[in-house]
């Protein structure tokens, strides 16, 4: 079955493009690259902002989020004995980590999202378990060829979906 691409655009900007012929249309969400489901009534307002939200002087919007999570008691003792609290050691340590880790997650995360929308739009395809070979093996080139002959729009989104981001870095 040959597929292509509809649209691209907003969740607001899909409904309206796609609301004519809703029906058969996958929509991918390209941060993760799940299938997402659309809501064809108007599109929701503006989540109102929390009051941990900030403006930040580089002009992004950043919000602080509290969550949980268990430590056990010689974490807790050694996260107290840090300069600055336990906040800004577990911030330090996870800076750290992410500096260590290379590129090793953003590449992994890059992977995963091409794999889910691939998965949904060329399962079927011939080469597909080829392609997803190429694709974990991290051989772009060789990831390419296994998609050649795949219809243009299908090859075009998946190899942009592999592409590491900056976004994959956050």
């Amino acid at each position: 079955m040959k597929r292509s691409r509809l649209a691209a655009g907003t969740r607001a900007e899909l409904v309206r493009e796609l609301s004519a012929n809703p029906t058969g249309a996958l929509v991918f969400e390209d941060a993760s690259g799940r299938v997402v489901d659309l809501d064809w009534r108007d599109t929701p307002p503006l989540p109102r902002r929390s009051r941990n939200h900030r403006a930040s002087a580089d002009g992004l919007d950043w919000v602080v989020t509290s969550r949980e999570f268990t430590l056990l008691p010689r974490h807790w003792d050694w996260l107290a004995r840090q300069s600055g609290g336990a906040s800004q050691a577990l911030r330090r340590l996870v800076d750290e980590a992410r500096w260590a880790d290379c590129g090793r997650t953003a590449l992994r995360t890059a992977q995963e999202r091409c794999y889910r929308a691939m998965a949904a739009l060329a399962g079927d395809y011939p080469g597909f378990e080829d392609a997803a070979r190429q694709l974990f093996s991290g051989d772009m080139g060789a990831f390419g060829e296994a998609l050649a002959r795949w219809p243009v729009d299908v090859r075009t989104y998946l190899v942009a979906l592999a592409q590491v981001c900056e976004e994959d870095f956050a």
